[in-house]
């Protein structure tokens, strides 16, 4: 096995055919290639990536943020992007998503970001998502290739985190 990075010197906007820059990227995409696509530039380019200035917190946001010392806002985007909260306590708070998995913070993320206003949403369908992405990869190189979107899950009772698939195709 060979593992090939596809480093995107830009950073990822809403439209971007991801599939096009991995695909110039990565180089010598093969038959039977599986890709391993962070969440983060597929949410980006899907127009997952919210600006803090326009989330205008619930009271549920604000009481539970005051609890757990998070912003109200990202706090509204936790729970707008859950079905139910499974614990909240210590800083932390563990959901389950709209999607199933469950994590911390709905997935909600502010990390690498080139804006310090603003949060990345996990995507929509991100089995569709994997789909989409597979079918640019075919068309611009005529490869059929596996994608798998990943995530970073913390791991309950241990240290670190691990890199789960979320979406696939």
């Amino acid at each position: 096995m060979t593992i090939i990075p596809a480093k995107l010197d830009k950073d990822i906007q809403a439209g971007d055919n991801i599939g096009s820059l991995i695909a110039e990227s990565a180089g010598d995409i093969r038959n039977g290639d599986i890709l391993v696509v962070a969440q983060k530039i597929v949410s980006k380019s899907e127009g997952q990536l919210v600006y803090l200035k326009d989330v205008k917190p619930s009271p549920k946001a604000k009481s539970l943020a005051g609890k757990l010392g998070k912003d109200p806002r990202i706090m509204e985007l936790i729970l707008l992007e859950s079905v139910s909260v499974v614990r909240a306590r210590n800083g932390v708070i563990i959901t389950e998503t709209k999607h199933g998995f469950v994590c911390a913070n709905s997935g909600v993320d502010q990390s690498n970001l080139a804006h310090d206003d603003a949060a990345v949403l996990l995507p929509k369908d991100p089995d569709r998502s994997a789909r989409i992405l597979q079918r640019n990869i075919k068309q611009k190189t005529g490869a059929s290739v596996a994608v798998l979107i990943t995530d970073t899950f913390g791991r309950p009772f241990r240290n670190g985190q691990a890199n789960i698939a979320i979406g696939s195709a």
